[in-house]
This record gives C-alpha cells, structure tokens and sequence, in this order.
C-alpha cells in the first residue's frame, strides 16, 4: 500500500466518524431535549438543548484530540478513555431514560442504537487510526531504510568518481606544478638579469648624478662668493658713500658755522654771498630777522628766499647748502 491508499483510507475512516458523531448528536440532541424540557422549570424550558450539547461538544473533542493523537503516534493515557466511555455512557443513559421511565423496552433498544454506535465507532475507529499510523510509520521506516541504501549506493559511486576525478587532477597539478616550477626558474633568472642590469644602470645614474651635484654645488659655491663679493664690494661703495656724505654734511656745517660766526653785516653783502649766509641760516633755523642782520638784506628779501627754501623741500637743504657753499 502506497502513501495515496493509506491518505485515501485514513480520508474515508475520518468521514465516516464524523458523520456518525454528527448523526449521533443531532438524534440525542432531538431525543434528550423533550426529556430535559419535561424535568425543567416552565420558564426554563429554552435551556433543554445545553445539556446534550454540552455532552456531544465532549464527544466531538474526544474524537478530535484521538484522531491527532493517533496521527502523532501518541497515547493521552487513561483520562482520555475515562472521558470517551463517560461521555458515550451518558449518551446512552440520557437517550434511554425517557424510554426506560415509560417502561418501553423497544424504545430502549431504538434509542441504545446511536449512542452504542457512537462508543464503538470511536473505539474502533481509534483502534483503526492506531494501526494505520503504526503501519504508516513501518512503510516510512522502510522507504527511509531504502532511500538509505540508495543513497549510500550513491555516494560509494559519486565517492569512486571523486577519487578518480581526484587522482586525475593531482597528475594534472603535478604536471602543471612542474611546468610552474620550470616557468617560475626561467623568470626568476630572467628577473635576476634584469635586477643586476637595472642595478648597473642605476650605479651609472648614481654616479652622473652625484657628478653633476658636484658641478652644481661647485657652480653654487662660485655663485655665493660671486654674490658675496659683489655684496661686500655694494657696502664698500655703501660706506664711502655715506662717508662722503658726512665729510659733505660736516663741511656744509662748517661752512654755515663760518658764514653764521661772521656776525651782523655792516653794509648790504654780494648777492651770492647773501645767498649762502641766508641757505646757512635758514638750515640753522634762525629767523628771518637774524638771516637779514647777517647778510645786510631786506627783510623782505630774506623772507622771499626762505619761502624758495621751503618750496624746494626739507629734502633739498643739504643739496642748497652745498650749492651755496660751491
């Protein structure tokens, strides 16, 4: 029997136990309510259905917890066949009381039918999900011990090809490693070669280029003591310069010191004469009165050549002082 079968049978053992509960509980719940209603309050009648409802629900829940219980291969113990038997005893008692108080042994028989169906289609289809999972469970145990085999066939044979693929390709890699061991050889001297020519070769530009360091710093040093001696030779003629310029400012001075110690004039000097002692006194800072007293001008004159003075600049004292002295 193959997995659809046993699928099929378990589908029609299901079927069949559901429609005999559900016929079961529909004819006790028709056949308890009248007895129920008839031991309960006139205002109380609409609960008469809850007590074969309450009963069948357990019914339903034995059955359904079995069925998985019995797919799991599992066992609830002995409460779950206390439940089964006291829930199908009351089945009985409730849809036989009725008969049973009126004293009607048919009755009694006709309405024993659904609940002893009912206990025993539960027994006996319990029994059969039993058997059908241990049976299920045996085809299983013997499909897996056959994939197993098969499996392991398989892999002796994938582990036959792996060896000779493996074989195949170590003598292909020894070759190829000593084809790489020849190549690596050949580049290793070729590479040796070409270090030892790039080494000669970097010597020579070493040497040419310490060479020419050498030129440059040669032509450095010569542009420094050029440089140096064209600075030396720039303050040589700096400090003679500024020595003739002191030897020019002190003669200056001492010439508008003599021009300025020869006192008032008595009568009206030579023009340039004049010229000198007021350039002398407009470089001493002596007012225009004085300039006058010393060269016998007009103050007026004076004043016009001290304006000519300032005009040309603070700058060019010195140089008409020179001019003056010339």
């Amino acid at each position: 029997m193959n997995s659809v079968q046993t699928r099929s049978a378990e589908r029609a053992l299901s079927s069949g136990t559901w429609l005999i509960v559900c016929g079961a509980m529909l004819y006790s719940i028709l056949t308890v309510t009248p007895l129920m209603a008839a031991h309960t309050a006139d205002e109380w009648d609409w609960t008469a259905p809850i007590l074969p409802l309450v009963v069948d629900a357990a019914v339903v829940i034995v059955v359904k917890l079995d069925d998985v219980l019995a797919r799991l291969g599992g066992h609830g113990g002995r409460w779950p066949v206390v439940l089964r038997w006291m829930t199908g005893l009351m089945t009985l008692a409730l849809n036989t009381a009725d008969s049973a108080l009126k004293k009607d042994p048919v009755g009694v028989a006709v309405h024993a039918v659904a609940p002893l169906l009912l206990i025993v289609t539960a027994e006996t289809s319990l029994a059969y999900r039993r058997a059908i999972a241990r049976a299920v469970a045996a085809l299983q145990a013997e499909q897996e011990s056959a994939r197993e085999r098969r499996e392991q066939v398989a892999r002796e044979r994938a582990e036959q090809a792996r060896a000779a693929v493996r074989e195949e390709r170590e003598h292909a890699a020894m070759l190829a490693r000593e084809q790489r061991e020849h190549e690596a050889r050949m580049a290793r001297e070729q590479a040796e070669r070409e270090e030892r020519q790039r080494r000669e070769e970097r010597e020579a530009q070493q040497r040419a280029e310490a060479a020419e360091r050498e030129a440059r710093e040669r032509r450095e040093r010569e542009r420094e003591q050029r440089e140096q001696e064209r600075l030396q030779r720039e303050q040589q003629a700096r400090q003679q310069a500024e020595a003739d310029e002191r030897e020019r400012a002190e003669r200056a001075a001492r010439e508008r010191a003599a021009l300025l110690e020869r006192g008032p004039a008595h009568t009206k000097l030579p023009e340039d004469e004049a010229r000198r002692i007021v350039t002398a006194a407009f470089a001493s800072g002596l007012p225009v009165r004085a300039a006058a007293e010393l060269c016998g001008w007009s103050v007026g004159w004076v004043s016009t050549r001290y304006q000519e003075l300032r005009d040309a600049g603070d700058g060019d004292r010195p140089h008409l002082v020179a001019v003056g002295g010339q």
